[in-house]
């Protein structure tokens, strides 16, 4: 049906490469790209099946992409390299006329923020390209959109107020370590929290807010609001919503190890000088971490992530809790990754699955809530990501 290039070889370009190679009635040829190639390499051999084409590039360079693209061919790119790294892959799409998949939202490299407006920009020159880009197709932002939108085809008249939850409850046996790219992941939880209330964004200290939530199958783990890149994009494109928040769980061993990180200036985005060489510390950091691409052997429990929203039906208030409960074991077992990365890495092929089949193909820059939500439901269940629904039960929020 179609020819897929995937950017990045961490544990999430990992998981996209097994999956789309489990599809090959939809994807004819892959091919696999990072900075290092013997990283593309082991993926490909793990695979097996001289299924994937491997190949080398520096994606913060628009004239390697568009080089890439040319030798290749791709009908659409399947990025998962860094969030850095977003405009250049999209500049060379439009130059070489490719379409484009993302799972986040564009950080510049000097700035611990992010947010859609560099890409939201992009808009009418992929319309007049005749090209698809595909905004933030993993869990969260990905499938935690494709749930609202769901919910609000098919459950709601209006949602009034939105609450996604991301619980990781398993234990890596690491002393400390994140689940994906250091870099990114500590940049993340460790900026002041925000949330969306009646039309305005209101800016809390890290970590100020926070209660327990119970999660299926879990049990109640400790819940922080911080910000989350489809906030963004869920209150534009549903004008009903009153409240949105996003609220992740965090151990206390893991928020002592972030304080002590912050408060020795090791999580500094800028350079120091150490040595007569310029570091970035928490570049340096990432060094000296355990790989998130290492971590799936030891992993055991599972992940819970979901949308809790309440709203109007038939002019009736009704409450609903969409969620995904995925095991690491079983991920890893599948895919050789821990499940956080599978959760990633699943909805990305899904959405490109959904382009190659032209169920998500439209000229333009969309976000996954943009499209119709229940092709995309259906693959989830087929594809090792099976969902379920609570109706009127109590929220917790």
């Amino acid at each position: 049906m179609g020819k897929v290039l995937i950017i990045g070889a961490g544990g999430v370009g990992s998981v996209v490469a097994h999956k789309v190679a489990q599809n090959p009635e939809v994807f004819d040829e892959i091919v696999l790209a990072s900075r290092t190639k013997s990283k593309c390499d082991a993926i490909a051999a793990a695979i097996g099946g001289n299924r994937i084409t491997t190949d080398q590039v520096d994606a913060d360079q628009v004239e390697e992409l568009v080089a890439l693209f040319a030798r290749h061919k791709p009908d659409i790119v399947i990025n998962v390299a860094l969030p850095y790294q977003d405009l250049t892959i999209m500049d060379a799409c439009l130059i070489a006329g490719v379409n484009y998949l993302d799972t986040a939202n564009y950080e510049p490299r000097d700035e611990a923020h992010f947010e859609y407006s560099w890409q939201w920009a992009y808009q009418e020159r992929f319309k007049q390209a005749g090209l698809t880009a595909i905004l933030g197709c993993g869990f969260d932002p990905g499938v935690s959109g494709i749930y609202t939108a769901y919910a609000a085809k098919h459950h709601f008249d209006e949602i009034h107020y939105l609450d996604i939850v991301d619980c990781n409850a398993g234990d890596h046996g690491k002393a400390f370590a994140t689940n994906f790219n250091p870099e990114i992941n500590i940049r993340e939880v460790t900026q002041k929290g925000k949330y969306y209330k009646d039309g305005q964004w209101v800016v809390t200290e890290p970590h100020e807010i926070h209660k327990p939530l119970t999660y299926p199958n879990i049990g109640p783990r400790e819940s922080y609001v911080i910000y989350h890149e489809e906030l963004e994009s869920l209150t534009k494109n549903f004008p009903t919503i009153k409240q949105a928040r996003f609220w992740m769980t965090f151990g206390q061993e893991y928020l002592t190890h972030l304080r002590v990180i912050q408060n020795i200036g090791m999580a500094r985005i800028d350079e120091v000088e150490y040595n007569g060489v310029k570091i970035v510390p928490i570049q340096f950091l990432k060094a000296v971490l355990p790989d998130p691409g290492d971590l799936g052997k030891n992993y055991h429990g599972e992940t819970s992530i979901g949308c809790r929203i309440r709203g109007i039906k038939e002019g009736k208030e009704l409450t609903y809790y969409v969620y995904n409960n995925c095991s690491h074991e079983a991920a890893f077992k599948e895919t050789g990754a821990q499940g956080v990365s599978y959760t990633t890495g699943v909805p990305a092929m899904i959405g490109a699955m959904m382009f190659l089949s032209g169920k998500w193909k439209k000229p333009g820059v969309f976000n996954v809530e943009e499209f119709d939500p229940d092709p995309f439901m259906a693959e989830l269940n087929k594809q090792g990501l099976p969902w379920h629904e609570e109706f009127n039960k109590d929220l917790e929020l």
